[in-house]
């Protein structure tokens, strides 16, 4: 499985990316964060507050209850706002 950080998190983190092998029971997004908070302090730290976190799986928005397998890429990044107003 591949991991993207983006923004703070990256910061955080101190990764941009990584292929992690998450155990067996890691079975959705929400399992799959638990498993990355116990991987060390700036994992925790990043993902205590998921009302700030975003995630997407395989490059499409996802819920915390969204599968996730092996083969899966999921990006982890802030919130996105902004745009140019008219």
């Amino acid at each position: 499985m591949k991991i993207l950080y983006f923004a703070w998190l990256r910061t955080k983190t101190g990764v941009a990316e990584e292929d992690v092998t998450p155990p067996a029971e890691v079975g959705d997004v929400a399992a799959l964060i638990e498993w990355l908070k116990g991987r060390g302090d700036g994992y925790a730290e990043a993902l205590s507050d998921l009302s700030v976190v975003r995630v997407a799986v395989n490059q499409e928005y996802a819920g915390l209850d969204h599968p996730v397998g092996p083969d899966d890429e999921v990006a982890l990044f802030p919130p996105v706002t902004g745009g140019k107003g008219r």
